[in-house]
């Protein structure tokens, strides 16, 4: 995945009371980034536990998310209030495949902004009028409950 242009895309009902955008995430967003990085219901449905520390946050953001080749702030109005990543898999045999993971602080939850996020995301990194026919989305017993974020935007519904 080559480096991207910052897409947006606005809400198409209004829901999320902004316009919803990714872009790379920056050393400068790590105040936003507590946010939702030390919230313990965010955190619950995430890898990582809660971060406690802003230091351990800019590490983070330094050695983690500025190299990584698509790993996105999700911006409402501008302002960060969550993470989106995507990551493809190393082995030839399995290049199709990847996972896309996102965080998104929970005062923005029930808004339609990670169903936006993802939808872009996708758009981005897999163009436009490709088929998804090849998506699955496997969630574990604790994400279950954001698989309407995945039905959204197309995904074919398998994995859940």
């Amino acid at each position: 995945m080559e480096e991207q242009e910052q897409q947006t895309t606005d809400t198409s009902d209004g829901g999320a009371g902004g316009k919803i955008s990714l872009r790379p995430l920056q050393l400068s967003d790590v105040d936003d980034f507590m946010v939702w990085a030390t919230d313990p219901e965010v955190a619950r449905f995430c890898r990582w536990e809660p971060y406690t520390s802003r230091d351990d946050a800019l590490a983070y953001i330094a050695g983690t998310a500025l190299p990584h080749p698509y790993y996105r702030a999700i911006c409402l109005d501008g302002r960060p209030v969550g993470s989106l990543y995507v990551t493809r898999n190393e082995d030839r045999m399995e290049a199709c495949r990847g996972e896309l993971s996102y965080a998104l602080g929970s005062g923005y939850w029930g808004r339609g902004i990670a169903t936006e996020a993802v939808r872009a995301a996708v758009k981005e990194v897999f163009g436009r009028g490709r088929s998804w026919s090849g998506w699955k989305r496997s969630c574990t017993r604790r994400t279950r409950r954001r698989r309407g974020c995945w039905r959204r935007p197309g995904s074919p519904g398998r994995g859940c």
